[in-house]
């Protein structure tokens, strides 16, 4: 298996480059919860190759993780599975793919951001046996996305400034709900003092960064907690915390009732730095961690 370079952030949204950019690695670790906090424990390097390696994200049912991967000079898609410890390629297309999600209730297939050489970025579905492709959504340029049911997501739409915009299938229609928003889309657990149905993202609308829940169909939002600084990525764990990391250490905040960041255990001796995407399994009890070579 022979993987090489990487692009970042900033090449994701912007430019079809993939050369001289940080390498990073995706580790998967059991998360414990203890009596207060959370423990990380039994490190896996699910990626383990020389490159790129980011945009982990959990199937639905739990036994898979999707990421993308530097192959041959461009961005693919694997998949790893957990209790197989066993990773394959599931894209080989001549575009870059980034950004893969289980399609809702359709077993059969996937969906990622495909970036042409042209520029062209759009959000496409793939099947597992690499057959079918096909443009969801049409004219929007798509950088990061979340799934709310099979029928409709949300998605960090590329322009003048980001914005955070729905897509109905089902009715046929699009409109942006909030603007000027960071790349970390989640899903947030049902909690008392919180609601269902309601998604986080990070507001950049304001001088200092803040968190918000929104409902995605009424545009409800409440403010939750400033995020810990220099970080953009977050987490939900099952019980309503929040999971931040910086530099080589991950920090949890509980909205309504922790006022600050608390750090957690790694259980570790490997030499983490630059932490940066986080991802809770479906059931609670895994992790993935973002982190650079």
């Amino acid at each position: 298996m022979h993987f090489k370079l990487v692009p970042s952030f900033l090449i994701l949204l912007f430019c079809a480059t993939i050369y001289g950019q940080t390498a990073t690695e995706i580790y998967l670790f059991d998360l414990v919860k203890t009596e207060d906090n959370y423990v990380l424990k039994n490190p896996i390097n699910i990626s383990n190759n020389k490159g790129f390696d980011n945009h982990p994200s959990f199937t639905e049912d739990g036994k898979s993780i999707l990421f993308s991967s530097v192959r041959h000079g461009q961005m693919d898609i694997a998949r790893y599975e957990i209790f197989d410890d066993y990773r394959t390629w599931l894209t080989n297309t001549e575009a870059n793919e980034f950004s893969p999600q289980s399609y809702p209730k359709k077993k059969k297939y996937f969906t990622a951001v495909r970036f042409e050489d042209d520029g062209t970025q759009l959000l496409y579905s793939y099947s597992y046996k690499g057959k079918e492709l096909e443009v969801l959504i049409p004219n929007l340029k798509v950088g990061y996305y979340l799934w709310l049911d099979s029928k409709s997501l949300v998605s960090f739409v590329i322009g003048d400034v980001e914005t955070l915009q729905v897509s109905n299938f089902k009715n046929k229609i699009k409109y942006p709900i909030q603007k000027n928003i960071g790349r970390s889309l989640q899903k947030i657990p049902y909690h008392m003092d919180i609601g269902s149905d309601l998604i986080s993202f990070i507001s950049l609308e304001h001088e200092e960064p803040e968190i918000y829940a929104i409902n995605p169909r009424s545009s409800d939002i409440k403010y939750l907690a400033d995020p810990l600084e220099g970080s953009q990525d977050l987490t939900w764990t099952s019980d309503g915390s929040i999971l931040m990391g910086k530099d080589d250490q991950i920090y949890k905040l509980k909205p309504g009732e922790d006022k600050d960041w608390t750090p957690i255990i790694i259980e570790s001796d490997l030499p983490f730095k630059n932490i940066t995407r986080l991802l809770v399994s479906p059931n609670g009890n895994k992790i993935t961690v973002v982190v650079d070579e």
